[in-house]
């Protein structure tokens, strides 16, 4: 996590809290982008994470995403938010598309 202090934001439920890379400031052939040009990133890292989805059968179940995973999730989902000047997304576990497995 980027932030010099702790996380002050639990996530319910199946929710996690991501903090988004930073958008990428060139192509990949050297041309620098103005901010106007830049996409947003669909790539962050868990800094929070939920209990997990409540069953109907009373148990929760197990998230499988957990803080510190690097994870891609879909364009326009969850919702941005704002804490101490840091920018965070929240989503629901099933916005992750997937998880960045590093080999």
């Amino acid at each position: 996590m980027s932030a010099k202090k702790s996380l002050n934001l639990k996530p319910l439920e199946d929710r996690i809290v991501v903090e988004p890379l930073e958008a990428e400031e060139k192509t990949s052939g050297g041309i620098f982008l103005p901010d106007s040009a830049k996409e947003k990133p669909q790539r962050g890292t868990v800094v929070a994470a939920g209990a997990g989805r409540l069953l109907d059968n009373g148990k929760l179940a197990e998230m499988n995403v957990a803080v510190g995973d690097e994870v891609i999730y879909g364009k326009y989902s969850g919702s941005d938010v704002e804490v101490d000047g840091v920018q965070y997304k929240i989503l629901r576990e099933s916005d992750v598309l997937a998880k960045v497995v590093k080999a």
